[in-house]
């Protein structure tokens, strides 16, 4: 049994963490911590954990906490501050915010307008996609993988791999759910902006975009730029990643389809749905699935594969237990073998 702490516990993150954590056999929610709310009831902010949660919010103070593993669900620009001093303390790190995926500092100020961490602690960090990462027990910060990449490596990683697609023909529009935006007011989550609404936002200046093309790029070992749009549609959860792209040989769609049921066969969360069948976001919800769908022109030579993710689970704290479950050598479903919420 690992004992976990969990900063930002008043966030959406961080209450599926707890969801999910609840019932991992493996684990024990030993904190919860909250600047904003420390001494609070923690039922008070999420009356639903009261028959299962009764501590308090708390404070991180890095020199007293006594744990195995920390989950950072906080927004950008909080973990770097206290991740080098935990590690010191041989405290391991899964982190969901965006501090300590982008290896090139520069780039991070540039997308995320802060100051980075520090180099020598940037180069610890380990970027896990854990369907294709190889995550051990040396590993002492875990960057987990953001939202939209998450829906969008899923579904590009057999493509690249293989060399099927000419790498500067990528096309991503991707639609999201407004829980992606934290809990935190701002106007154009507000219901009066959002309800019946459709937005694109961030274009050319999204901070997943660089995310995205880091992992393309270590893994075709070319420089990759990809097109990517962003949406944000009124509904709460979920990610829809429709990616367009062109295929560098004659490609069936039989035969594309074979290669990812091929590739993703011993993957538990990643289905591949039969010919002609595309994903819907609500098939994955408050699941750790990611349901890909395929389509090939074989007149034009072009594909479209659309993408479907829980942005709170497969997206963000889902994930994140399968890391954590990767890391101590778990099986690797623990705490995430979970049916859909259907309608």
């Amino acid at each position: 049994m690992i004992e976990v702490g969990i900063v930002g516990g008043s966030g959406y993150g961080a209450v599926e963490l707890i969801r999910l954590l609840n019932q991992h056999k493996e684990v024990e929610i030993k904190y919860i911590f909250s600047h904003s709310k420390s001494g609070e009831a923690i039922k008070n902010t999420y009356p639903h954990l009261q028959n299962s949660i009764q501590a308090e919010f708390s404070s991180l103070d890095v020199k007293e906490v006594q744990c195995d593993l920390i989950f950072f669900a906080t927004p950008s620009n909080v973990s770097k501050h206290f991740i080098p001093d935990l590690i010191e303390r041989d405290i391991k790190v899964i982190d969901l915010s965006g501090d300590f995926r982008l290896k090139d500092p520069n780039v991070y100020k540039s997308f995320y307008g802060e100051q980075p961490a520090k180099q020598s602690v940037l180069n610890q960090a380990f970027y896990s996609l854990p369907e294709w990462s190889e995550v051990n027990e040396n590993n002492q910060i875990i960057a987990n993988p953001g939202c939209f990449p998450t829906s969008i490596l899923l579904a590009l990683h057999p493509l690249i791999t293989d060399e099927l697609i000419k790498l500067d023909s990528i096309i991503i529009d991707a639609k999201t759910g407004v829980s992606g935006a934290g809990r935190s007011l701002s106007q154009n989550v507000h219901y009066g902006e959002m309800n019946e609404n459709l937005s694109a936002y961030k274009l050319g200046g999204h901070k997943h975009i660089p995310e995205i093309e880091q992992y393309l790029t270590n893994l075709s070992n070319t420089e990759v730029n990809v097109t990517f749009t962003p949406h944000l549609v009124p509904m709460t959860r979920g990610i829809l990643s429709t990616i367009y792209i062109d295929l560098t040989k004659d490609y069936t769609e039989e035969s594309l389809h074979a290669l990812y049921k091929d590739m993703y066969k011993d993957k538990p969360f990643v289905r591949i749905r039969d010919l002609g069948d595309f994903p819907k976001t609500k098939e994955v919800l408050g699941s750790n699935y990611c349901d890909i769908g395929i389509y090939v022109d074989e007149k034009r030579n072009k594909a479209i594969i659309v993408s479907v993710i829980d942005n709170l689970v497969k997206g963000a704290s889902g994930q994140a237990i399968q890391n954590l479950n990767k890391l101590y050598n778990f099986d690797e479903m623990e705490g995430l073998d979970l049916l859909p919420i259907y309608p």
